[in-house]
């Protein structure tokens, strides 16, 4: 497949209970903002929110798996969170490819992540590299 500026893909996840729970076991992220109801309640978040590692999944799932594709690993990244994400709320995540380097398989990409309200909660860039599976 060849890559080309423009080219996009996209995933959407629902966020339960059971994904902050997984996340934390295998990372051991249980900060009290994940867990502690009365305490999320008493910050400006105003409820529990996952660990932004989830957000940031669905992008890894993309760049690994849709656009650049398998045997694509992240060089940088660079996004910011721009609100917060809660358990039971829908995300979708795009990635848009901005720039293909010319005689390298590298490639520059968009990342954004809404909410099912419509709210941006992540939006940045990203470098990929692409192995070619056939090496």
């Amino acid at each position: 497949m060849k890559l080309k500026p423009g080219k996009k893909a996209a995933r959407q996840m629902t966020l339960t209970p059971d994904h902050v729970e997984t996340y934390a076991r295998l990372t051991g992220d249980h900060n009290p903002l994940h867990f502690d109801r009365a305490f999320a309640e008493r910050t400006r978040f105003g409820a529990l929110i996952v660990q932004g590692g989830l957000t940031t999944g669905l992008i890894h799932a993309i760049v690994a798996m849709d656009v650049p594709g398998p045997g694509t690993v992240f060089l940088s990244q660079d996004w910011k969170f721009t609100a917060p994400v809660y358990i039971g709320d829908t995300i979708s995540a795009e990635v848009e490819i901005v720039h293909v380097h010319e005689t390298k398989p590298v490639t520059q990409i968009k990342v954004t992540v809404d909410r099912q309200d419509g709210e941006r909660v992540l939006e940045g860039e990203a470098w990929c590299y692409t192995f070619d599976p056939s090496v």
